[in-house]
């Protein structure tokens, strides 16, 4: 059998991901990495210290090997006719990179790159929780909050290709202020870095109503999105709150989404989709009081998980062979 490999990077938020599939793993329907490296990024990351980094675990992963093709997911917003970067949210100096470009340049062959919603999507769609449902919101919940929409069995990125930015849907204009400059966002309310940042902040203010976030700080010294959920789940006030402002964010968002598009399904990522009942209980309740009662939608993990992304990347290579 003639085999081909392809590599797949996944740049997001935290850490930076490389991986290589052959084409006859997946001729047999199974997903396997044939190899598969990946780093965190640093305290301080830039385009220099992720592009660097990327470079190395890319040329590990092939281990001398060539791809026939490279697909990529970005965790921001990109330009898909022409692999342009339009910039990172979490980490500075990707604007208007051509990483497309700089990628054909290293290897010689095809590549294709969009926001890592978009490809998460493409992901769940051909090889997870999306098989066989023609309309699909994958909704990212991690660093931040991104969506990427599979419409009639194909991606739709919209008009310019911004289609799916769920995380900035303004929920409470009267809100705290969201990193795009607006406030009161999906975003600002529910991602893992201003839940963590949230809590610290309350902590300081009422110690008394977070004994168990107080504790975790005492320890670790910062705050995520894991230590609320944790924290939650040992009835931490504080915790509990911003976990449940949290779902109810993401929840009403699908509510209002649902009325709009109107798809068959809602599949969720990301680190904070790992936080339990809690938080799947108030996300689905806040989905079903904000839509009408006469669309029916379901809300479901994604099967992927983290790896959605990379897969979706692998559907990009495999699209346009």
């Amino acid at each position: 059998m003639n085999t081909e490999m392809f590599l797949v990077l996944d740049f997001g938020g935290t850490k930076l991901t490389a991986a290589t599939v052959t084409t006859a793993v997946l001729d047999k329907g199974q997903l396997i990495w044939r190899t598969r490296k990946q780093a965190f990024s640093p305290i301080n990351p830039s385009f220099q210290t992720d592009w660097q980094t990327m470079r190395q675990l890319a040329d590990a992963a092939l281990d001398g090997g060539l791809p026939v093709a490279v697909g990529v997911s970005f965790g921001g917003p990109v330009d898909f006719e022409t692999g342009i970067v339009r910039l990172s949210h979490h980490v500075p100096g990707w604007e208007g990179v051509p990483l497309a470009q700089q990628l054909t340049d290293m290897f010689g062959v095809p590549v294709w790159v969009d926001n890592d919603a978009n490809v998460g999507a493409l992901g769940e769609f051909w090889f997870g929780a999306g098989k066989r449902c023609d309309s699909l919101l994958y909704v990212t919940v991690s660093t931040g909050v991104g969506g990427g929409w599979v419409i009639n069995g194909r991606s739709w990125r919209g008009h310019e290709r911004m289609a799916g930015e769920i995380g900035h849907m303004m929920l409470d204009p009267n809100g705290p202020p969201c990193l795009c400059g607006k406030n009161g966002c999906v975003e600002r309310l529910a991602s893992g870095p201003y839940m963590a940042a949230d809590a610290m902040h309350l902590v300081q203010k009422h110690p008394e109503k977070a004994p168990v976030l107080r504790k975790m700080i005492q320890e670790h010294g910062q705050l995520n999105g894991r230590h609320i959920a944790a924290a939650a789940a040992s009835n931490d006030p504080v915790a509990t709150h911003l976990l449940q402002r949290s779902a109810w964010a993401i929840g009403t968002a699908i509510g209002n989404t649902a009325n709009l598009i109107n798809p068959k399904r809602f599949i969720l990522g990301g680190g904070i989709t790992k936080s339990g009942h809690i938080w799947w209980n108030k996300v689905r309740q806040a989905a079903q009081e904000t839509a009408l009662p006469e669309i029916h939608f379901d809300i479901i993990p994604a099967l992927l998980g983290d790896d959605a992304p990379l897969w979706g990347a692998v559907a990009m290579c495999l699209q346009n062979k």
